[in-house]
């Protein structure tokens, strides 16, 4: 009996240490999505200024 008790704690071990494992993995994932949703973040930004700015030259081309 206690042969069994040992087996089943020893699944039980595994089992949490695969939720800890999958709980870090989607943790490292979210982190690595937020860092790319920044990165083209920041390059809309910076193709949105350089469109504000060729505006800026063509209207005071115009004038």
């Amino acid at each position: 009996m206690t042969t069994k008790n040992r087996s089943t704690k020893m699944n039980l071990m595994h089992e949490d240490l695969a939720r800890a494992q999958m709980r870090a993995r989607l943790g490292e994932a979210q982190q690595l999505r937020r860092g790319h949703q920044m990165v083209l973040a920041r390059r809309l930004s910076r193709r949105a200024e350089r469109a504000a700015q060729q505006a800026r030259l063509a209207l005071a081309r115009a004038l």
